[in-house]
């Protein structure tokens, strides 16, 4: 796996990505609102690193620069349990500074363990139109 700076050619492949992923991910929400250019919109204005495998996307995250923020990390099912996420993560943390935010709704299981596993800290809860959302801050490297 390589993890380089989102390239033109990667941006098709993304965009499928958080689609498919989203419309799996968030399953108790009406899905159906979500298009395929919500990548563009969601992430304007943010860094993104994209995770490869032989030169195809297979995960992305982005980052709201001025707060130290994750606004998003997908990565496609078929890669999931590969350490894929972890490498976008210590990615991440290279461009940043800590403190590092990200908000995840507490219905997404999955991601609050990886997040909790990852030494996150749960900072407070909050309600959005989506349901609960947890604040995490990592203050240290991940292990």
């Amino acid at each position: 796996m390589k993890i380089v700076e989102i390239r033109k050619s990667d941006f098709e492949a993304l965009k499928i990505l958080f689609l498919k992923e989203r419309q799996r991910t968030f399953s108790w929400l009406d899905t159906s609102e979500f298009k395929l250019d919500d990548f563009e919109k969601h992430t304007r204005g943010e860094y993104i690193l994209t995770a490869l495998i032989n030169d195809i996307p297979v995960g992305f995250i982005s980052i709201w620069m001025p707060n130290n923020f994750i606004h998003h990390l997908y990565v496609d099912k078929e890669y999931q349990g590969q350490k894929i996420g972890t490498g976008l993560l210590k990615a991440a943390i290279q461009k940043t500074k800590f403190p590092l935010t990200l908000k995840c709704l507490e219905n997404n299981i999955k991601a609050v363990e990886f997040y909790n596993r990852k030494g996150f800290i749960e900072k407070e809860k909050g309600r959005s139109e989506n349901g609960t959302y947890i604040l995490f801050e990592l203050t240290e490297n991940i292990n």
